[in-house]
C-alpha cells in the first residue's frame, strides 16, 4: 500500500520543489555533449551498469571507502569513463535546488537526453529515486552479463527485471554507438580468428587490435558501427546480421533462434526498433528503485553523504 509520503516514481516528480530540475539535466547534457562527444555513450552506458544491478539508485557513481570497493573498479566496468560530468550536471542542478534533486534521477536523466543527442527517441521517464548509500560491487557480477556470456544466461538476466527478449534486443541497439576496446574482443582474433566473423571486417579489427593481449590501459578500440559511429541507429542490426558483430554477445544475437527474429525486424525498422529501446529503458530505469524515504539525496555523486559531512 503507498503511503502519502511515498508516491513512488512519477512523471515531473520535481515540479513544486525544483521545477527547472530536468531543464537544467538537458542543457548541461547539451553543453557537455558540444565540448566532449563520447560523453553521451557513457551516459547511456551508466543506465545499464546502475541499474541492473538491484537497484537504480547510483550506487554506479560511488567512490571506494577503506572498506568498499568501488563499483567503477569492477572488471565489468571496464572502459567506463566520464564520470566527472555527471558531477558537473550535479552542480549545476545544486546551485539552483540545493539537496533535492537525487543522484539517481540526474544518471537516468543524463542517459536519457545523451540519446536524444546521438539521435536517438526521446524517452519520458519518471522521476523520484533517491540514492543508495553503499556500492553494490560485491554483487555486481550476479547481475550484469558479461561481453562472452550465453545467450541464455544474458536473456536469463534480464527477463529477471523484466525486459523480454525484444527489450534484449534493443538495448543491445546501445552497441550502434560508441567503442568497443581490444580487451573484449581479442578472443575472436586471436590465436586465430574466429570464422563466424566477416572477413571483409577482419583486417580493420586486426590493424585497431595489433596485440594478443593488449595493453588495458593503451586506447585500443574498434568502432561499434563504422557506418554512423555517432548516431544511435538501426544499422547495428545490419552489421550482426551481416557477421560484424564486434563481441561475442553481438554475434550471438544474430544468430541465436531466441533474438534473431527480433534483430531482423530492427535491421528493416528503425521505428521498431526505437519503440522497444523506450520500453527497455524505461523498465531499466525503474528497476527496484530507493523512494519515499529509502536512501538519501546526496550532496555530491561519488559520495555517501555520512563521508561527505565527514570531510
Amino acid at each position: 500500500m503507498e503511503n502519502e509520503e511515498d508516491p513512488g516514481l512519477v512523471m515531473n516528480f520535481y515540479k513544486d520543489t525544483c521545477p527547472q530540475a530536468e531543464d537544467i539535466i538537458k542543457e548541461q547534457v547539451k553543453l557537455l555533449y558540444k565540448r566532449h562527444k563520447n560523453t553521451a555513450f557513457s551516459w547511456l552506458r551508466n543506465i545499464f551498469h546502475d541499474c541492473a544491478v538491484q537497484s537504480c539508485d547510483a550506487s554506479l557513481l560511488l567512490d571506494s571507502t577503506r572498506k568498499t570497493l568501488s563499483e567503477k573498479e569492477m572488471d565489468r566496468s571496464f572502459g567506463m569513463r566520464n564520470f566527472r560530468y555527471i558531477e558537473n550536471i550535479k552542480e549545476a542542478v545544486e546551485r539552483e535546488c540545493p539537496g533535492v534533486v537525487s543522484c539517481a534521477d540526474i544518471l537516468v536523466l543524463s542517459g536519457r537526453d545523451g540519446v536524444v543527442a546521438l539521435g536517438g527517441p526521446y524517452i519520458p521517464l519518471k522521476t523520484g529515486r533517491r540514492d543508495g548509500r553503499k556500492s553494490r560491487a560485491e554483487i555486481l557480477e550476479q547481475y550484469l552479463p558479461d561481453h562472452n556470456d550465453s545467450m541464455s544466461v544474458v536473456l536469463e538476466r534480464f527477463a529477471a527485471i523484466g525486459i523480454d527478449a525484444p527489450g534484449l534486443v534493443a538495448l543491445l541497439g546501445s552497441h550502434s554507438v560508441g567503442r568497443t576496446h581490444c580487451v573484449k574482443l581479442v578472443h575472436r582474433l586471436y590465436p586465430e580468428v574466429d570464422p563466424a566473423l566477416n572477413p571483409d571486417h577482419v583486417p580493420h579489427m586486426l590493424h585497431k587490435c595489433p596485440d594478443a593481449i593488449p595493453d588495458p590501459k593503451a586506447v585500443q578500440y574498434v568502432r561499434n558501427d563504422r557506418g554512423t559511429p555517432m548516431v544511435l541507429d538501426n544499422n547495428y542490426y545490419r552489421n550482426i546480421l551481416d557477421n560484424k558483430g564486434l563481441m561475442m554477445v553481438d554475434h550471438q544475437l544474430a544468430t541465436d533462434k531466441r533474438t534473431r527474429p527480433y534483430v531482423k525486424k530492427m535491421a528493416k525498422s528503425q521505428d521498431y526498433f526505437f519503440k522497444e529501446f523506450s520500453r527497455a529503458i524505461t523498465l531499466l530505469s525503474e528497476n527496484n528503485p530507493l523512494t519515499g524515504t529509502k536512501g538519501e539525496i546526496r550532496k555530491v555523486c561519488n559520495l555517501a553523504n555520512k563521508l561527505h559531512d565527514k570531510s
